[in-house]
C-alpha cells in the first residue's frame, strides 16, 4: 500500500514509467536509425495531379477504416520519406529543384511549413492554419482545409495540387478525452494521448478507437474534396504514421526505420468538380497584419505544442 497520496503517487509513477520508456525508446530509436533502413518511395516523382495527405495515418489503419465496401479503394502502401511532417516537407519540398516546385500549390493545416516550406518556390502556398486554427479543438477542422482547397482548384488551377488535412494526428475531433485547449492555455496543457498510452491511463484500444474515427471524419470532407476539384489522378497518402508501442516507441520520431511510422497508403483516385459545393469565405484576421515577427513566431510555437510537438 502506497504511503504517497493519490496524485503525488500518480506522478512518482509516472516519472519511474518515463525513466524506464525512455531508456527503451532510445535504444530502440538508436538500433532502428542504425542498424536498418527504409527507402523511401518518390512523391514529388510519383504521377498525380492531386494529392491528398492525410497527416499520421498508418498504412494498417487505412486498411481497417476503408475496407472492402468502402467507395474509396483499400489502394496499395509506399514508404513515406520520414516518420514526421518536418522529414516529409524537407524531403518533399527541400530536396526538390525549383523546376519540379514550380507548378506545385500546397494548401496545408500543418504549422511546420511556417520553418520548412518555402512558398517562393511553389505556384503557391496556402497555410489554412494561420487564419484557420480551432482553440477549442487546438488543431485545425478539416473543413476550413476543404474549402482552401475547392477555392484554390478553381481560382488558381495550378498543375498539381497538394492538400494537406492535419487528421487524423491528434487531438481527436470527436474523443471527448482528448479536448483541445485555446492558444493562450497552453501551459495548462495535460498529458499528451501518448504519454497516456504510455503510462497506462489509456488502453491501446482506447486511442485506437479515437484515432480511428478521426481518419472517419476526415474522409468525410475527403469525398466532399474530390466531387468538388478536378484531378484525372488524386492520389491520398500520408506524411508519416504513428507508433503504438512498437520497440517501446510512441507517437511519432524522425530519423528511424519503423514500419508503423513509415508505411503509408498509396490510394489512385480521381476526382471532378461538380460545382455542388460553394465553400465558405476565407476566415479574416484583421490582427493579424499588426502581428509583430516575434509574436507570428510564438503562435507558431504554440500551435505546434497544442498537437503535441513539446
Amino acid at each position: 500500500m502506497s504511503l504517497l497520496p493519490g496524485p503525488v503517487d500518480d506522478a512518482v509513477r509516472n516519472l519511474r514509467g518515463a525513466g524506464l520508456g525512455a531508456v527503451r525508446e532510445f535504444a530502440a530509436r538508436t538500433a532502428l536509425t542504425y542498424g536498418r533502413s527504409l527507402d523511401a518511395d518518390p512523391v514529388l516523382d510519383a504521377d498525380w495531379d492531386l494529392l491528398v495527405v492525410l497527416d499520421a495515418c498508418r498504412a494498417d489503419l487505412w486498411r481497417e477504416v476503408v475496407g472492402p465496401d468502402h467507395d474509396l479503394p483499400v489502394g496499395e502502401t509506399r514508404i513515406a520519406p520520414g516518420g514526421t511532417s518536418t522529414e516529409w516537407m524537407d524531403s518533399v519540398f527541400g530536396a526538390a529543384d525549383d523546376a519540379a516546385l514550380a507548378n506545385v500549390g500546397y494548401v496545408t493545416a500543418n504549422p511546420y511549413s511556417d520553418t520548412h516550406v518555402d512558398g517562393d518556390k511553389l505556384a503557391f502556398l496556402e497555410e489554412v492554419w494561420r487564419d484557420g486554427w480551432d482553440d477549442d479543438i487546438g488543431t485545425v477542422r478539416p473543413r476550413a482545409v476543404t474549402d482552401a482547397a475547392v477555392r484554390a482548384g478553381r481560382e488558381r488551377n495550378p498543375e498539381r495540387l497538394i492538400v494537406h488535412y492535419m487528421q487524423p494526428h491528434f487531438p481527436s475531433l470527436a474523443d471527448e478525452k482528448d479536448d483541445g485547449i485555446a492558444i493562450d492555455e497552453f501551459g495548462e496543457r495535460p498529458l499528451s494521448v501518448w504519454e497516456e498510452l504510455r503510462f497506462g491511463h489509456r488502453s491501446k484500444t482506447d486511442v485506437w478507437a479515437a484515432y480511428r474515427e478521426n481518419l472517419e471524419l476526415v474522409l468525410e470532407d475527403v469525398a466532399l474534396l474530390r466531387s468538388n476539384v478536378d484531378a484525372e489522378r488524386a492520389v491520398i497518402t500520408a506524411d508519416h504514421g504513428n507508433a503504438f508501442g512498437e520497440h517501446g516507441i510512441y507517437g511519432h520520431v524522425g530519423g528511424v526505420a519503423l514500419r508503423a511510422l513509415r508505411e503509408v497508403p498509396w490510394v489512385v483516385t480521381d476526382a471532378a468538380d461538380t460545382g455542388a459545393y460553394e465553400p465558405a469565405d476565407p476566415r479574416m484576421n484583421d490582427a493579424a497584419d499588426e502581428d509583430t515577427t516575434d509574436d507570428a513566431a510564438a503562435d507558431v510555437e504554440e500551435r505546434l505544442r497544442s498537437l503535441g510537438y513539446r
